[in-house]
């Protein structure tokens, strides 16, 4: 019998566990591709698309689609060279069965057959087998189609279930004069969350792919009954078609967008740069990096040094124009990037990632190749655009001035928090737990909700801000402005961690940011005005995983059965009827007009009790899909919202 206290078992080679194959993916799949979410399903298509793309980048083929299929399951086809079907000499198998059933394997560890790729670990393909019920792969090559499939599956070797399990073997089904891979998958509902692939997600992932390798097709297929749709992505001018992709609901200051690449070996490393940056009239800005076309939404050495070489190229530049007077306070990189969209992206033949998700570049190679393209591609464009030049660094002497005014009015709210003298007094119900990890600091939509949600609360761990209406819209307003604003100076004392570059971890007081508004138009309208303001000038609570969004229900649905209430919540038109079936024969419903119509009991049971309540955790899945949509929906330029809105009007 196994004793419950550790310290009493006895630790010898019998408490030793070897995982056989691709078990280790199984049991820890948050390892290999980030989480059991929605963000690790959609990355599961990307490790395949990836070596499409890898075969497409290093010049073998020219186009790739990927196929929501009508079972649910997920195809990704290319026209590159195909996996190799050979047996190996060594393991004994056939290269298809290596790939996908065998971790670390794969033809990228050295540069003799691909120059750059994505994928380097040699584990991406093994890993979506194994999360897999089942995968099935056709490999156009010698001039056959070959096939095999693989399921979860009894193992006759290691007598047990096992992911990834060879179910046939490698057949010729067919001749061909082409070559390519075809790969489908059915993602297990055992291992993720949800199995719902997002169509939004997938096409800005193809167009993403489309702008950085230029004169390829890629094509979006979906076979889902009343969704179908067919979709190419293609892009003669790269970069320059991206930026103006991102840029179409802001008001450009350069209009030839400035774009540049170079080449540099150092050491072993092969590395090629490019970078394509426009400046705009927008007060916050936006870099999109990638390594080897994969997104590195935590940036990294190469995003680092292109930021490096561009501030040292202005600053010096700034000094020749007779603009940095000596009384002016020396701007930042921070002041100089204010309105600038960029497109950062290197392929190197060896890159370092932090993780097998590849969301931050680690080679200090790649920070000393692209502060140097960067700096001398920048003097020599501020050298012919000298007044442009100008324009951009007075701006940037501007928003030193402002990131000064910040500086004293945040050291200023401080100062009255110590005091005792911040706004907070009446406005806010302060909970009482000192251990800030545990609280959670709750904005309601309306003195009246407010109210009862202060009565609902438990007082402990819950704090409440009743928000007066609508906040202003942060996207169209001066910094000046925001700063102003009385109602977002209580949330910012509030909160404790001020606000753009002064943002502080370590002062935040509440481990949850919640927003609690009506189901309705007016109720997500308010929540897409404070989600923007967070997003402008609190990214890191969003990064950090801090906000989220209260769901209150749409229907109560209740009668008196046996001398009791029965009472059951729905939280969308789809609920309703599972729980009118529930309650049963003569359920009466009635439809929430609002938070205020709640009494306490009712809000805590719905929306503010951990144990019963709906949360949806706020994330940036897609960081160039995040600006994009603010930018569109909360910015100043009207046509692209208008087209978007026109496009979702039924949604």
């Amino acid at each position: 019998m196994s004793s419950e206290n550790p310290k009493d078992e006895v630790y010898d080679v019998n408490s030793l566990t070897s995982l056989e194959k691709l078990e280790p993916v199984r049991i820890r799949p948050g390892m290999y591709i980030g989480s059991t979410g929605s963000r690790g399903l959609h990355h599961c298509i990307w490790e395949i698309l990836d070596n499409s793309i890898d075969e497409i980048s290093n010049g073998f083929g020219n186009k790739a689609s990927v196929i929501l299929n009508e079972d649910g399951s997920v195809s990704v086809t290319d026209n590159g060279r195909g996996i190799p079907t050979e047996i190996h000499p060594i393991k004994k198998i056939n290269g298809v069965e290596m790939v996908f059933t065998q971790l670390h394997t794969g033809g990228k560890f050295n540069n003799r057959v691909y120059k750059t790729s994505g994928g380097l670990h040699g584990v991406g393909a093994a890993v979506v087998n194994a999360l897999s019920k089942w995968m099935e792969v056709e490999i156009k090559r010698n001039g056959h189609i070959y096939a095999q499939r693989f399921e979860y599956a009894y193992d006759k070797f290691l007598k047990k279930d096992m992911p990834g399990t060879p179910v046939t073997s490698l057949e010729v089904i067919g001749d061909t004069d082409g070559t390519g891979t075809k790969v489908t998958f059915m993602p297990d509902e055992k291992v993720f969350s949800t199995v719902d692939f997002n169509l939004d997600t997938i096409e800005e992932r193809l167009r993403e792919l489309a702008f950085q390798n230029k004169g390829i097709t890629l094509k979006l297929v979906c076979k889902w009954p009343g969704s179908e749709m067919e979709k190419e992505y293609h892009s003669e001018r790269g970069l320059l078609d991206f930026i103006e992709y991102l840029n179409e609901s802001r008001t450009p200051l350069n209009k030839d967008p400035i774009l540049f690449e170079g080449e540099k070996k150092i050491g072993e490393l092969n590395m090629k740069g490019e970078v394509c940056v426009q400046f705009t009239d927008s007060t916050s800005y936006h870099i999109a990096s990638y390594v080897n076309n994969i997104p590195t939404t935590e940036s990294g050495t190469h995003e680092s040094g292109f930021k490096a070489g561009m501030t040292r190229a202005f600053k010096e530049w700034s000094k020749k124009l007779n603009l940095a007077k000596e009384k002016d306070k020396e701007f930042e990189g921070d002041d100089l990037r204010e309105g600038m969209t960029a497109i950062v992206k290197i392929k190197i033949s060896n890159p370092i990632f932090e993780g097998q998700t590849k969301t931050k570049l680690g080679n200090t190679e790649a920070y000393t190749m692209m502060n140097d393209l960067s700096y001398t591609k920048f003097c020599e464009w501020i050298e012919d655009n000298r007044d442009m030049a100008s324009i951009i660094i007075n701006n940037a002497l501007n928003a030193a001035s402002r990131r000064e005014k910040i500086k004293k009015i945040n050291e200023a709210e401080k100062k009255k928090v110590g005091r005792g003298t911040a706004p907070l007094a009446g406005k806010i119900a302060v909970c009482t737990l000192k251990d800030s990890s545990k609280c959670e600091f709750i904005v309601v939509e309306g003195d009246s909700a407010g109210g009862s949600a202060k009565q609902a609360r438990d007082r402990r761990f819950q704090s409440i801000m009743p928000s007066k209406g609508k906040i202003m819209n942060t996207e169209k307003q001066k910094l000046e402005n925001v700063l102003g604003s009385e109602e977002l100076k209580i949330f910012n004392t509030a909160i404790g961690t001020g606000i753009l570059k002064n943002y502080a971890e370590k002062d935040l007081k509440y481990g949850k940011i919640i927003i609690l508004s009506d189901a309705d138009v007016d109720g997500y309208h308010i929540r897409a005005l404070w989600m923007t303001y967070i997003y402008r000038y609190m990214r890191q609570l969003i990064l950090n995983g801090h906000l989220y969004i209260a769901l209150p229900p749409l229907y109560k649905v209740y009668k008196q059965r046996r001398g009791k209430d029965v009472t059951k919540y729905a939280y969308s038109d789809g609920q309703l009827s599972k729980a009118k079936k529930e309650v049963g024969a003569g359920a009466l419903v009635q439809r929430y007009k609002g938070l205020g119509e709640m009494n306490p009991d009712q809000l805590w049971e719905t929306t503010l009790n951990p144990e019963t309540r709906t949360l949806q955790q706020i994330t940036i899945e897609d960081a160039v899909k995040a600006e994009k949509m603010i930018s569109l929906l909360m910015g100043d330029v009207v046509a692209p919202r208008k087209n978007y809105m026109y496009k979702y009007a039924e949604f």
